[in-house]
This record gives C-alpha cells, sequence and structure tokens, in this order.
C-alpha cells in the first residue's frame, strides 16, 4: 500500500488524541440526500 493515509491534522494543525464526531450530508446519484454519523479515536503514539 502506498498511501500513508491521513496525517491527523486540520487546516494545517496538528489535532490532539481525542475522540472525534462528524456528520456528513450525501447527495446521491438520484439526488436524494442522506446524512451520515460516525465518531473515530485519534491515538497518538508519544
Amino acid at each position: 500500500m502506498d498511501n500513508p493515509g491521513w496525517n491527523g491534522t486540520f487546516n494545517g494543525k496538528v489535532l490532539p488524541s481525542d475522540d472525534y464526531w462528524f456528520s456528513i450530508k450525501l447527495t446521491d446519484r438520484n439526488g436524494i440526500l442522506r446524512e451520515r454519523k460516525g465518531n473515530f479515536s485519534l491515538l497518538r503514539n508519544r
């Protein structure tokens, strides 16, 4: 796998280890709006 993935920054700033929640609105091919919610834990090694 050549892609290292996300580097844990947002707007150029390093985010701290924490739990993060998100909500995203997606429009499918038929124009139907769907909302998805989720969370993840960002863990950093010291």
